[in-house]
């Protein structure tokens, strides 16, 4: 019997799909007087709030076509992550901006890469050989030298290095901004974010950088296939973050 069989010839009604339905077949690109447009059918595309997507670049909006040419029959939100970067952008980040420089910052405070492993020693190894030249790294660039501890006793960061993450995030514009503070959230990491913004890293190197300890424990006790498929949405929005991040990085228009 069916798992949707009550009993023979009945059988109960199937899930509704509530994503919208495709409404378009062409997607297009189109510069225009304030940046490129992508259009559906030769209109453009709004944002939940209404606003007209107009993108910094062409190769930003070309990202973001690639996505809607890319939906089927139903439009799927969730996979469709540079959409969403934009519309967080055009939806959000004006009202949100100090909110999010503050939050930047705070991530700075707990970062990730400060907090090393008691034991075992290969694990501490591993830790320092790969998150000690990110520290370097803020504290050169971005003159934010943060300390790091052993265990999870929280720490006192010096505040001059947490206003270096503020500061450094300040410069950037709100599309570069939404993406570092979203790295930054994934990664549980501001250094992370910062150097992903930055071109330091790439993001498959954030996504293994971040998650360096669930790597060991699956090394030594294996991954179950919960914890598998949510490495590979991670480690997929910080590759899509790399993208967009050198998208905008692109000479923007006009």
């Amino acid at each position: 019997m069916s798992d949707f069989e009550t009993k023979p010839g009945v059988k109960l009604p199937e899930q509704e799909d509530n994503r919208p339905k495709r409404f378009y077949k062409d997607v297009t690109v189109e510069q225009g007087d304030d940046g490129w447009v992508v259009l559906l059918d030769g209109r453009s595309v709004k944002s939940p709030v209404k606003k007209a997507l107009i993108l910094p670049t062409q190769a930003a909006a070309d990202m973001v076509a690639k996505e809607w040419a890319a939906q089927g029959e139903r439009i799927d939100p969730p996979f469709m992550p540079a959409t969403r970067l934009a519309f967080v952008t055009l939806d959000y980040m004006d009202q949100a901006r100090a909110e999010t420089l503050a939050e930047i910052a705070k991530y700075a405070s707990t970062d990730l890469l400060c907090f090393r492993a008691p034991e075992p020693d290969d694990l501490i190894a591993a830790q320092s050989a790969a998150w000690d030249p990110l520290l370097d790294w803020a504290d050169e660039t971005l003159g934010a030298r943060l300390k790091a501890v052993t265990g999870v006793v929280p720490v006192d960061q010096d505040a001059v290095a947490l206003q270096a993450f503020f500061s450094h995030a300040e410069t950037l514009d709100n599309w570069k901004l939404t993406a570092t503070a979203h790295a930054t959230a994934v990664c549980g990491s501001a250094v992370l974010g910062c150097a992903l913004q930055a071109g330091q890293i790439s993001g498959d190197q954030a996504f293994a950088l971040s998650t360096l300890d669930e790597a060991y424990q699956a090394a030594q006790w294996g991954e179950d296939e919960d914890a598998a498929l949510r490495a590979k949405h991670l480690r997929d929005e910080l590759v899509t973050v790399e993208r967009w991040l050198r998208a905008l990085d692109t000479p923007k228009a006009g």
